[in-house]
C-alpha cells in the first residue's frame, strides 16, 4: 500500500466550510505518482504508457481545512492490459472518500491497449 499526506488548502473549501467534492479526485490522481512511475519513471507526458478508463469516488465524510489528509492506495486488480487503483482519504481516524481507478497500458501510435509484462504484473500485485 502507498500512503500519502495532503495537507489541505484554503482554496480548496466550498461555501459549506468543507473541501469541494472536485478536489478529492484530484488528491487521489496525484497520490497514483508512484504508480505511474512503474511505467514512465520520469513521468514525462511525451512517453506516457497509461489512460484513465474509469474512475469513481464515493463519499461517506466531510474533509476539513487545517487538518492532514492521509490518501492510502492499493492496486485491488491486474488484468491482461489493465488494473484498478483502489483508494481512500482518512482525515484523523475516520474514513472520509473511497474511490476506484481503472488504469490501461496504452499505445497512443496504434490507439490500443497493450498487455502489461510480466515483471510490471508483479509490482503492481506488490502494492
Amino acid at each position: 500500500m502507498l500512503t500519502e499526506t495532503i495537507q489541505p488548502r484554503f482554496n480548496e473549501t466550498d461555501a459549506l466550510g468543507h473541501i469541494n467534492n472536485t478536489v478529492v479526485a484530484a488528491w487521489f490522481e496525484g497520490a497514483r505518482d508512484p504508480i505511474f512511475r512503474l511505467f514512465t519513471p520520469d513521468l514525462n507526458p511525451a512517453q506516457w504508457r497509461l489512460i484513465l478508463a474509469k474512475f469513481s469516488v464515493e463519499f461517506h465524510a466531510e474533509l476539513f481545512y487545517g487538518k492532514p489528509v492521509e490518501i492510502k492506495s492499493y492496486v485491488s486488480r491486474v488484468g491482461g492490459s489493465s488494473f484498478d487503483v483502489t483508494q481512500e482519504a482518512w482525515q484523523g481516524d475516520q474514513r472520509c472518500a473511497s474511490g476506484v481507478a481503472v488504469l490501461v497500458q496504452y499505445d497512443f501510435i496504434c490507439k490500443s491497449s497493450v498487455t502489461l509484462p510480466d515483471h510490471v504484473k508483479q509490482q503492481l500485485l506488490a502494492l
